[in-house]
């Protein structure tokens, strides 16, 4: 007499149970599988094929009605299981047929998480999670506007369906990067090019905030930054939750999931379970290798046979839009860990290990993962990789092999990439000319010009020449911005303009960084860069700040800070004085003093009382003056006409315009302002950054001083008639110096690399480059020109804690 096993859900789990089932005794059970869906097995991982019109629905069918009637299987398929009695053994269908059984196998495997956001529930709001997601998405027509929320494996197999059949897709993804779980930072990077280029737009970063519908349906998200995505359709992929409803109504213990012991038996002696319903030590499974193994080990424990299921090391290896991808092991930062970095940019291919104590941990593979088996065996196994560290990167076939081309990143650049921005040069150009006989870099300057204005593209017009000439031509040497890159400050700031590179993880890639995620030297230079050239789409990154940057205060040698408030243009009131003088008092300030900006200095103050200080200071309306910052530190000013007898202009009031104008700029490294009201220069103006001298025409503008360890008078830039013009053109001088100047170079040395001829050929003979410097610097300041001391106050946040990824010490 066969037992009688009832079997509910017909999941690629426990299809794999009843294949094993009757491959192993045909004759041991009479087998009832119910399924809530009106169909048996399929391969769910196909489904995105079929949305792209790549396969049809038979092509994924794993069990048919055929394989059923030859294996005996009754199929109970689009019904409901609606009670289950374990005292009698009993399971009553939503019908009212109440079978019997011996042995009962849960396979009810997930449900889709809907995020319960405003306009959930409207007509057009799906998840991505079965053949009917599939179809209704396949219902819509080319050319209507799909959104997805969810940058996981599942969003962006639905985004790349419905992009293959003319829709218009973006994908909003709460996180930094793309499929965050299975790929670091660097590889989501690249997978997000990929999709781009697929005509997919992608936002990460990006938090739902409501979904927006008309007359029952959904017409588009918005996002909590205010931003609105139209759609026809909006799908959500952002998780699943095992099904355990069922089971838990029927008494059997659940967790997470179902709860299992190492046969996959439940509380219930006589219930097992598979799949994705399953909770197994504490762990939930999605991937299917797992699930096949449980699966394997209920069919032995359902045939009496002695099993156990044991979690493994899992590696993903997944296909997403045509891009191969692998990760394995534990591939987080963490204290003791080395990575070993492959990228060739050309081809799109990142490889990175993971290693500690000489044993590989983690890996993560982009582009071409045809040795991710081995490496994967190298995880698994622990095995000592002392001995082929060296050429580990390359993989099994590879020994002894050859440095990385140093060339790959210029050798990726399409022919249109522009090179020289100064003279509109693109590479194609730079090549044509090297074809042409031009073989050295006068030569090509000749030609083409490039690198013949501010120079800072010289490396990469040598770099083209190196790659267009081989042997023939040696790049002179250049200091490399840091040890993780062999290019120069000025190679990296060409490559994101010219590439549009508005990531950190983009510039590693592109650039064929050595290291993952950058050190301590090139993080601060490559932060400031991309809030400099991309203040729209790139987020200031605090942790790439130097510590005093990021703790809003001057570190001292003892440990404590220096605090400073800001006070416009060196004017003060009497609030102003009692509240730093109630600040010294209330926080035990050893030392109060005027400094040589004209402001007072907090010394001495603990890490501790930093955010209280800043509360109390703001509570008297006075913000951070950023003597910390590279940035704008002070506009000094003398009196001028208000109450001196020589002052030809209001220099006072100029120099607090300027300051609240500039005040919270980021630039490559600090910047001191002074405006003198006439010749006699009080306020030192000849030997600052900018320095303006008011004479009785108007304002003498001039740039490039310094009186710290290199003393140099200031040279003339221009002379205005008006306050309007000189503040325009201290704008527009700024921001050429933040466009332009390598990472920690004051003007002055800026100055000397480009020259002050090419400086006011921009700022004062161009009047449209000066127009389209300020507009450029008013737009960063419309994003940063924030009060750091308020903010942190405000979310009561802990700003001086160390961290450990950077060096405590400042750039001076």
């Amino acid at each position: 007499m066969r037992q009688k096993l009832i079997v509910i859900g017909a999941g690629m789990a426990s299809g794999r149970v009843i294949e094993h089932l009757v491959e192993q005794d045909p004759d041991a059970y009479d087998i009832t599988l119910f399924n809530a869906e009106p169909r048996g097995n399929y391969n769910r991982i196909m489904l995105s094929p079929v949305l792209s019109g790549e396969k049809t629905y038979s092509d994924i069918v794993t069990h048919d009605d055929t394989w059923y009637a030859e294996h005996a299987v009754t199929c109970r398929f689009g019904e409901h299981i609606a009670d289950i009695d374990r005292v009698a053994k009993t399971v009553t269908s939503e019908n009212g047929d109440v079978l019997g059984y011996d042995k009962l196998l849960f396979g009810t495997g997930s449900n889709p998480f809907m995020i319960p956001l405003p306009g959930h529930d409207l007509d057009g709001v799906i998840a991505y999670r079965d053949l009917e997601d599939t179809e209704r998405m396949m219902a819509m027509g080319p050319e209507k506007k799909v959104v997805v929320i969810g940058g996981g494996l599942l969003g962006l197999e639905a985004a790349a369906g419905m992009a293959a059949r003319g829709a218009d897709v973006t994908v909003v993804h709460i996180m930094g990067h793309l499929m965050e779980r299975q790929l670091d930072e660097a590889a989501g990077y690249l997978l997000r090019k990929a999709l781009t280029e697929k005509g997919i737009t992608v936002k990460c970063s990006a938090n739902s905030k409501e979904i927006l519908g008309e007359n029952g349906h959904v017409t588009g998200l918005s996002l909590d930054d205010g931003t609105v995505l139209p759609c026809d359709l909006l799908v959500m992929a952002v998780g699943i939750r095992p099904n355990v409803a069922l089971a838990q109504a029927s008494g059997i213990a659940v967790g997470r999931g179902i709860h299992v012991d190492d046969q996959m038996i439940t509380s219930d002696a006589d219930v097992l379970a598979v799949g994705e319903c399953v909770e197994h030590n504490g762990a939930v499974f999605g991937l299917v290798a797992p699930l096949y193994d449980q699966a394997k080990v209920a069919a032995q424990t359902l045939q009496g046979q002695t099993a156990s299921f044991v979690q493994k090391e899992l590696s993903t290896k997944l296909k997403v839009t045509g891009c191969d991808l692998f990760s394995a092991g534990d591939f987080a930062d963490g204290e003791g860990r080395e990575d070993i970095v492959f990228r060739d940019p050309a081809r799109g291919v990142y490889r990175r290990l993971v290693i500690e104590n000489n044993v590989v941990i983690g890996a993560v593979m982009y582009g071409d993962t045809a040795d991710s088996n081995w490496f994967f065996g190298l995880i698994r196994d622990k095995t000592d990789i002392a001995d082929m560290r060296d050429t580990l990167i390359f993989g099994p076939a590879f020994q002894g092999g050859t440095p990385l081309d140093p060339l790959a990143a210029v050798a990726a650049l399409p022919r249109d990439a522009e090179i020289c921005g100064c003279n509109g040069i693109c590479k194609g150009q730079i090549e044509d000319a090297i074809s042409a006989g031009a073989t050295d870099l006068g030569a090509i300057r000749a030609v083409t010009k490039a690198s013949g204005s501010c120079g800072t593209c010289t490396g990469l017009v040598e770099q083209v020449l190196a790659h267009s000439l081989g042997d023939e031509f040696v790049i002179p040497a250049a200091q490399p911005m840091c040890g993780c890159t062999d290019l120069t400050h000025e190679d990296v700031r060409r490559m994101i303009k010219s590439q549009r590179l508005t990531t950190m993880a983009a510039v590693w890639q592109e650039c064929a960084w050595k290291t993952t995620c950058g050190c301590h030297v090139c993080r601060p230079a490559l932060n400031f860069y991309l809030l400099a050239d991309w203040p729209l789409e790139y987020q200031d990154d605090p942790q790439s700040r130097f510590v005093n940057e990021r703790k809003h205060a001057n570190i001292q040698k003892d440990g404590t800070f220096s605090v400073v408030p800001r006070m416009w243009g060196g004017i003060t009131t009497p609030d102003e004085l009692r509240a730093i003088a109630d600040a010294a008092d209330k926080f035990g300030v050893p030392t109060v003093k005027v400094t040589g900006g004209q402001r007072i200095d907090l010394l001495g103050v603990r890490g501790e009382d930093l955010p209280d200080i800043w509360r109390d200071l703001n509570a008297a309306g006075m913000v951070s003056g950023h003597a910390y910052s590279k940035g704008l530190r002070t506009v000094k000013t003398c009196v001028g006409t208000d109450h001196c007898r020589f002052g030809t202009q209001d220099s006072t009031g100029l120099g607090i315009k300027l300051e609240k104008e500039l005040w919270g700029s980021w630039t490559p490294h600090k910047l001191k302002l002074a405006v003198s009201g006439c010749p006699r220069n009080c306020a030192e103006a000849t030997c600052k950054d900018i320095g303006v001298v008011c004479v009785d025409s108007g304002y003498q503008i001039s740039i490039g001083g310094a009186a710290g360890m290199d003393v140099r008078e200031t040279e003339l830039l221009v002379q205005v008639a008006t306050e309007e013009e000189t503040i325009n053109v201290v704008k527009a001088v700024t921001q050429a110096y933040r466009e332009n100047a390598k990472y920690l170079d004051r003007i002055y040395k800026w100055m000397n690399k480009v020259g002050l001829d090419w400086i006011k050929s921009r700022v004062v003979d161009d009047l449209n480059e000066r127009a389209a410097l300020v507009a450029r610097f008013e737009l960063s300041q419309s994003i940063y020109r924030k009060d750091p001391w308020a903010e942190h106050v405000a979310r009561q946040s802990d700003t001086y804690r160390p961290l450990a990824n950077l060096s405590l010490e400042a750039a001076e």
